[in-house]
């Protein structure tokens, strides 16, 4: 029989791509579990909702470790008790750092809201309504040393209403994220 795949799901805010995640695998439509929350905001949303759902979180403050290899170390065997496959980044504002990366090699995925390589880093969608772009979207892609630059799995567009506000187009943004996230990472974990 084959083993689920278990995921441990990494968010630094209100986890609403964690909440998309958990309702694809509480509806039979993502094939797999969450078996670890980890966030590096101590009193992050996503951290209630994971304990409200009986998940196992990892909750730390970076400012407590001497350097990020301390952190990630600590992180890795949490992931290695929680059996986790998978690394999803889920608005995990923090690069992922060689611990991480060598001990999950191609298997950390994130999401970015643009069509990347346009407009890495923080407040894409901001720099994208800034930028007065009429295409924007959302990408999702593996996780390697540099920011937003890991190789392209998904990408979808949003096409940006002359009506939008930024707000509008954050809603817009986050719609396609919370369909198309779990979708692939379907597709991914039936490879």
């Amino acid at each position: 029989m084959k083993k689920t795949k278990h995921l441990a799901v990494f968010a630094s805010g209100t986890g609403s791509n964690f909440d998309a995640i958990q309702q694809a695998i509480e509806e039979g439509a993502l094939d797999s579990d969450i078996t670890l929350v980890v966030s590096d905001v101590p009193t992050s949303a996503v951290i209630d909702k994971a304990k409200q759902k009986g998940l196992k979180t990892f909750v730390f403050n970076p400012q407590s470790y001497p350097n990020k290899r301390a952190f990630e170390i600590e992180i890795v065997e949490a992931l290695q008790r929680a059996d986790a496959d998978y690394i999803i980044l889920a608005g995990y504002m923090r690069l992922i750092g060689a611990t991480l990366l060598h001990a999950y090699e191609g298997k950390i995925v994130n999401i970015h809201p643009s069509l990347l390589p346009s407009f890495k880093g923080l407040d894409a969608i901001g720099q994208a309504f800034d930028a007065g772009v009429k295409i924007t979207g959302v990408t999702i892609h593996y996780v390697d040393e540099g920011m937003d630059t890991g190789r392209i799995i998904a990408q979808e567009a949003v096409k940006v209403e002359d009506t939008y506000g930024r707000d509008d187009l954050q809603r817009a943004i986050q719609a396609v994220e919370h369909r198309l996230y779990p979708t692939t990472i379907q597709t991914l974990l039936k490879q």
